[in-house]
C-alpha cells in the first residue's frame, strides 16, 4: 500500500498512529485558512490542537516558506521528518518526531502557544467538518465530493 503514497504521505500515517496512542485523532491536508495546507492536524483529548508538518527531504524543508502562518491556527507545532532527515535545520522552538510508515516518536515539544478560544472553536469546527467530510467520502463517494 505504500508504494502509492508520497513519502510525507508515508510520515504523516505514522505520526496518526502514534498521536492516536495518545488520544489524539488526527486528519490530514486541513485549510485553517485560505492559502495554507497542513499535512497534520491533530485534536487533542483536552482539545489541544497541534499542527504537524511532515518532511522527506532537505529540500522539501528549504522550500516551504509558509510553515510559519501555521503557528496561529495550533498549541504547539511539531516537524516529521524521517531518521535520515538532517534534523539540526530545525528550528528549536518547534517540536520534532522522527517517523515512518508505521510509528513516530516525539523527541522535542515545541513552545506552547495557546489558542485564543474564539479560534480553537473555528479550528474544532474546521477539524470536525473535514472529518465529517472525508468520512462521508469513504461511505458514499458519489458526485457529491469531499467538501472542505
Amino acid at each position: 500500500m505504500n508504494e502509492f503514497r508520497q513519502p510525507g504521505q508515508i510520515l504523516a500515517r505514522g505520526v496518526c498512529r502514534h498521536l492516536r496512542s495518545h488520544g489524539f485523532v488526527s486528519v490530514e491536508e486541513l485549510v485553517p485558512t485560505r492559502g495554507l495546507r497542513v499535512d497534520v492536524m491533530a485534536l487533542g483529548p483536552g482539545g489541544e490542537i497541534w499542527v504537524i508538518e511532515c518532511k522527506s527531504s532537505r529540500g522539501d524543508f528549504l522550500a516551504d516558506s509558509k510553515w510559519q502562518g501555521y503557528l496561529p491556527w495550533c498549541d504547539r507545532f511539531f516537524w516529521a521528518v524521517d531518521a535520515d532527515f538532517p534534523v539540526d535545520l530545525l528550528p528549536d522552538e518547534t517540536g520534532l518526531m522522527i517517523a515512518d510508515g508505521y510509528d513516530a516518536e516525539i523527541l522535542r515539544f515545541g513552545t506552547e502557544s495557546r489558542l485564543p478560544p474564539a479560534r480553537r472553536k473555528v479550528m474544532t469546527q474546521k477539524f470536525a467538518r473535514h472529518a465529517a467530510s472525508r468520512l462521508q467520502a469513504l461511505r458514499d463517494p458519489g458526485p457529491g465530493g469531499v467538501i472542505m
